[in-house]
C-alpha cells in the first residue's frame, strides 16, 4: 500500500549548474508536497563519477535555497530514510542487483566494448534499433563461473521480456504502452560497481518511499525498465508523472546554444528570484485562468498535478523579464532597499555612503521604470554621482542660446528657497523664473534635467531636484552652464 502521506523528491545528478528545467522538476514536486501536505526530499544521483563535477553539490543546494525551495529530507539535513547521497548507498544496490541475479531476472555481460560496438555498427548498416543482443544470457553456469574466476569484467544487466506489452499510467501522459521490443536490457550495475540511475532510482524511491515520481518527459522511454524492475521486486508502483519539454522560441528543445539555461546565469543577471520561480511555474502548468502573477505561497495553494500540459511549454525571456518588473514593482520599499545597497556595493559606487532616507526616495521615484535592481543605477547614475557628460542628442534638442542665461536666473532663484525646498517650491520657483524671464516653461524644464542629470528622460523633473536638494541642484546647473557648449 503506497504511503498515505505524499513524498516525492528532486534528484539531480551533480554535473555543474542547476537546469532552468531541473529547477522546474524540483518545483513542481515542491508544490505537490506543499499543497498536498506531503514531504520534498532532495537526493544526490552521483553515480556517474566520469561526470561528477567538484563543488556542484554545494552549489546545487544554495541554489534550491536561494529561490526557496526548502525540502524536508536532504544531504545537509539528514532524515530517516538516508544516507541521501547515492555513492554512499552502493551495498544497497548490489545487494539489489543480487536478487535479480538470483531471480533471473537479470544477468551477467562480460561483453567487451569492441564487441558492443561492432554490434552497433552491425545494427546501424540495416537500419536497426540499437540495442544489446542477449548474447550473454544464453552463456551456462559454468560459463559464467569460469569468466568469474578469470576476474573478467562485467556488468549486470537487466533481463527485458521478449513479446510483451509494458504498459503505465501517468498522470500527464495518461495510458501509455511500449513494446517489450523496443527496451534495451540496461546495464543496472557498471563494472566499477556503481549502479546506472535505472536501478539505483528505483531501489532508492521503493526504500524512501516515495509515492510519486514527478519528472521531466525525457524519462518517460526509461520508464519501462523502471517498471520492470517495480514488478520484479514486486513493488508497488509509483504515480508517474512526466513533464513536457522546455523549448527555445523555435520550438527546438531548450539548449545553451540559444541562450542561457542555468539559474545560476539568469540569478547573475540580476533577476529576482520570486520572478524566476514564478515564470518556471507557469512553463506547463496553469491554473485554468489568464493570471500569470503569483507568489510562492500562492502557488503553493493552487498547484495540482492535473492543470500540467503535454505539450512543451517555449521559454519566453521577454515574458520573464516583464515578470522581474511586476515583482520588482510590488516588492516592499524596505526589501529593494537591501537589494539597490548590495548592487551599489559591487557597482563603481562601493565604499560611497547613502543614507537609507535618500535611496528610498530614488527607489519611489525610479520604481516605475525600472525591470531589475541594477537599473536603478544604469538608468539613474545621476543620483550617486554629478553627470561628467550630457547626451548630445538631448543638448542639441533642449539646450538654446538663451540656456544658460535662463538657468542662470533660474539658478539664483532656488538659492532663495529653504535648504530642504518641497516640490511645490520648486516648481514655483520654476514657474515664477520662466514669467520673469518671459519664457514658456519648458524653456526652463528641459535643460534644467539636461543640467542636474545629463539625460533627457528620468522621474519627474520636481522630484529629481527634491532628491537631490537645492545646493546639489544650483552646483550641477552652474556646471552644466560652464560645459554645455552649442
Amino acid at each position: 500500500m503506497i504511503n498515505p502521506v505524499p513524498r516525492v523528491r528532486f534528484a539531480p545528478s551533480p554535473t555543474g549548474y542547476l537546469h532552468v528545467g531541473g529547477l522546474r522538476t524540483a518545483l513542481y514536486n515542491y508544490l505537490f508536497a506543499k499543497n498536498n501536505n506531503g514531504k520534498f526530499i532532495l537526493r544526490i544521483e552521483d553515480t556517474d563519477r566520469n561526470r561528477y563535477v567538484e563543488g556542484a553539490v554545494e552549489n546545487l543546494i544554495k541554489t534550491l535555497k536561494w529561490v526557496g525551495l526548502n525540502y524536508d529530507e536532504g544531504p545537509d539535513n539528514g532524515g530517516e530514510y538516508g544516507p541521501y547521497y547515492q555513492s554512499q548507498r552502493l551495498d544497497i544496490y548490489k545487494a539489489h542487483a543480487k536478487i535479480l541475479l538470483e531471480q533471473g531476472n537479470a544477468y551477467r555481460c562480460f561483453c567487451t566494448p569492441e564487441r558492443l560496438t561492432l554490434l552497433r555498427e552491425e545494427q546501424q548498416k540495416v537500419k536497426l534499433q540499437g540495442k544489446y543482443d542477449k548474447h550473454c544470457l544464453h552463456l551456462t553456469h559454468e560459463e559464467v563461473e569460469q569468466k568469474l574466476s578469470e576476474k573478467i569484467l562485467f556488468v549486470v544487466r537487466l533481463n527485458v521480456p521478449s513479446e510483451k506489452i509494458i504498459s503505465f499510467d501517468d498522470v500527464i501522459r495518461e495510458h501509455v504502452e511500449f513494446a517489450s521490443e523496443t527496451v534495451d536490457d540496461q546495464v543496472l550495475i557498471k563494472s566499477d560497481g556503481y549502479p546506472t540511475y535505472h536501478l539505483a532510482n528505483v531501489v532508492d524511491d521503493h526504500l524512501m518511499k516515495i509515492t510519486h515520481v514527478i519528472r521531466g518527459e525525457e524519462w518517460l522511454s526509461s520508464t519501462p525498465k523502471h517498471v520492470l524492475l517495480y514488478d520484479y521486486f514486486g513493488w508497488v508502483r509509483p504515480v508517474f508523472a512526466h513533464l513536457p519539454l522546455l523549448l527555445n522560441a523555435d520550438k527546438s528543445k531548450l539548449s545553451k546554444r540559444q541562450g542561457d539555461v542555468a539559474v545560476e546565469d539568469y540569478r547573475d543577471k540580476g533577476f529576482l528570484k520570486e520572478a524566476l520561480i514564478n515564470f518556471v511555474a507557469l512553463l506547463g502548468w496553469n491554473a485554468g485562468d489568464d493570471r500569470e502573477y503569483y507568489k510562492l505561497n500562492e502557488l503553493e495553494k493552487y498547484f495540482s498535478l492535473d492543470r500540467v500540459n503535454k505539450s512543451g511549454a517555449v521559454f519566453n525571456v521577454e515574458k520573464l523579464s516583464w515578470l522581474n518588473f511586476e515583482h520588482l514593482r510590488q516588492k516592499p520599499v524596505e526589501e529593494v532597499l537591501v537589494l539597490l545597497k548590495d548592487e551599489l556595493n559591487k557597482s563603481k559606487f562601493s565604499g560611497k555612503t547613502y543614507k537609507d532616507e535618500y535611496l528610498i526616495q530614488v527607489i519611489a521615484s525610479m520604481r516605475e521604470r525600472v525591470s531589475f535592481v541594477k537599473e536603478y543605477i544604469e538608468k539613474s547614475p545621476y543620483f550617486f554621482e554629478e553627470p561628467d557628460e550630457y547626451d548630445p542628442d538631448v543638448v542639441k534638442k533642449r539646450w538654446k542660446e538663451d540656456s544658460p542665461i535662463l538657468l542662470k536666473t533660474l539658478a539664483g532663484s532656488f538659492s532663495l528657497l529653504n535648504e530642504n525646498a518641497s516640490k511645490e517650491e520648486f516648481e514655483q520657483a520654476l514657474h515664477k523664473t520662466a514669467e520673469e524671464s518671459n519664457s514658456a516653461v519648458g524653456k526652463l524644464i528641459h535643460p534644467l534635467r539636461l543640467a542636474v542629470s545629463g539625460m533627457g528622460v528620468g522621474p519627474g523633473v520636481y522630484d529629481l531636484l527634491v532628491i537631490l536638494g537645492r545646493d546639489e541642484v544650483i552646483r550641477r546647473i552652474n556646471t552644466a552652464i560652464e560645459k554645455i557648449n552649442i
